[in-house]
């Protein structure tokens, strides 16, 4: 069974959650742990002749340490790059909380010593008309990473974030910054200091930007001391 498991979540979509997600796991294979991670729902695939494949997902396989088959990594594949619960409702497929924690639960079950659950978009993305994303990891009453991408706006979204996460009554574990352009933000190191101090949790690392990201590289801009052996 998985020793530690962890939610990623974005302050949005396209802040480099599975890059994120893929660096904390090489960081952790060069401590020696085993791990696993899955992205439960994935929309925007492609059509290949294994079947719908998602290059977020396929990034994840690469990076852990065991073997899984792609339905276990990505139980929910659907084709095109939209919301989640848009693309399957064009699917004609309901999404529940209750069947992406049976699926979660299912991989826990796997021996490891790190897990990472990565969500998609950010905290409040609807699964349904009732239920959000944030009701999987209330559920499995998981920690929280929080990745939050150094650009204008992130300050007033990383706080928001992370007081929904809190005020959800799960704990923020870290968070990560990750640099989606070459330029820097403007005032990038002010923004960074503010961020450390007004966040309740630490930060884990800054990522470079990368023309060519490369998680194993990222990894060596991550440390792992403040998350690991919570829950043990």
């Amino acid at each position: 069974m998985a020793k530690q498991t962890f939610f990623v979540t974005g302050t949005d979509t396209g802040v480099g959650k599975t890059l994120v997600s893929a660096a904390i796991l090489h960081a952790a294979r060069n401590l020696g742990l085993r791990t696993l991670a899955m992205k439960p729902i994935a929309s925007g695939c492609e059509q290949t002749p294994d079947g719908l494949r998602n290059e977020d997902a396929l990034m994840l396989m690469d990076a852990m340490t065991e073997t899984l088959s792609y339905d276990q990594v990505n139980p929910l594949a659907m084709e095109p790059a939209i919301a989640p619960h848009v693309a399957a409702a064009m699917a004609q497929r309901r999404l529940s909380a209750e069947r992406l924690v049976g699926f979660c639960r299912g991989l826990q079950m796997q021996p490891a010593d790190l897990m990472l659950i990565e969500g998609a978009g950010g905290w409040r993305v609807p699964l349904n008309e009732r239920e959000t994303y944030a009701r999987v990891p209330q559920l499995l009453e998981l920690p929280v990473i929080l990745v939050v991408p150094l650009q204008l706006g992130c300050i007033n979204h990383a706080l928001l974030s992370a007081e929904a996460i809190r005020a959800d009554g799960l704990p923020l574990a870290g968070w990560v910054a990750n640099r989606p352009q070459e330029t820097p933000m403007s005032c990038e190191r002010d923004t960074l200091e503010y961020l450390q101090a007004q966040l309740p949790a630490p930060c884990l690392g800054v990522l470079p930007w990368q023309p060519q990201p490369d998680p194993e590289v990222l990894a060596e801009s991550l440390g792992l001391q403040a998350i690991l052996g919570r829950g043990e």
